[in-house]
């Protein structure tokens, strides 16, 4: 697990099964179709293929927000961090959480060499869009998808 300090934040990348149960009830306000188990399995899976779970915990160590975010490389933008799932506890928002997180993968993502910092959102999270505007992100492309199952 590696540590930062930000703002007197404490952010984490996180490894071990315990520490993503401990994150469970943060992530599920995002995630609410996974249960605990399959949450911690599918999150072990994607850390093993090099995916990971970065966690900013608040001055008294409460988890505040969840970031699942790899590094990426595609014709269209190069090396970039594409961000998975970005979740601040509900509880909390408008603390300033959401832009520390938000602020770190940013520098991660320069810090890793990266050129740009991606992420898709689901069409009906209007104020995760509103959040991102005012953070610089632009949106740029439509995403398409079909289930194959």
């Amino acid at each position: 697990m590696t540590t930062t300090q930000d703002r007197g934040h404490a952010i984490r990348t996180l490894t071990s099964e315990s520490d993503l149960r401990a994150i469970w009830p943060l992530v599920s306000q995002l995630r609410p179709e996974f249960d605990e188990d399959r949450f911690v399995a599918q999150m072990l899976r994607q850390i093993g293929e090099g995916c990971r779970a970065t966690v900013l915990f608040d001055e008294g160590g409460e988890p505040r927000a969840f970031a699942c975010w790899r590094v990426m490389e595609m014709l269209a933008v190069g090396k970039h961090v594409y961000v998975d799932d970005l979740v601040v506890d509900t509880t909390v928002r408008s603390r300033g959480y959401g832009k520390a997180m938000l602020d770190w993968l940013k520098a991660e993502a320069r810090r890793l060499g990266c050129a740009r910092l991606q992420l898709d959102s689901g069409t009906h999270r209007q104020d995760a869009h509103a959040f991102y505007l005012r953070e610089g992100l632009r949106i740029e492309a439509f995403h398409f998808g079909i289930a194959l199952k």
